[in-house]
């Protein structure tokens, strides 16, 4: 067990894998219909999704803050409370993420680590009882 992982935007390779991450998970939301229900969550175009998004991964993950630079502290939580997210549209989120992490051929011990991180925020997003 490393007591020092590398931060995760290190680990993924910078800006570029990142982009391709979110890219791919946007994708997948776009057409697989098992993620229609958070697919309807966002506007038709996912242009500015996946610039947000990215930004603020690359800030999480401890690269550059551009999520901040464009919009100051991320208040994830509030910025998503107009947003019914129950456990189904959380795991549909994290299905896709999952699938992304898979599609870009991360390690698989940075893929657990990811997941690990995402469940938690993903869950803490929920604002419906079901």
């Amino acid at each position: 067990m490393d007591l020092h992982p590398k931060p995760v935007f290190e680990a993924i390779g910078g800006e570029a894998p990142l982009r391709r991450l979110v890219d791919a998970f946007y994708d997948r939301m776009d057409s697989a219909p098992e993620y229609a229900g958070i697919r309807a969550l966002h506007p038709p175009s996912l242009s500015g999704s996946r610039d947000k998004l990215f930004w603020f991964l690359c800030g999480w993950s401890g690269g550059p803050d551009h999520y901040v630079e464009r919009f100051g502290h991320p208040r994830l939580r509030a910025r998503h409370l107009p947003f019914a997210i129950a456990t189904s549209e959380r795991d549909q989120w994290l299905g896709c993420m999952q699938w992304a992490l898979r599609e870009c051929a991360l390690p698989e011990d940075l893929q657990k680590r990811l997941l690990t991180a995402f469940f938690q925020t993903a869950d803490w997003m929920r604002n419906q009882a079901e």
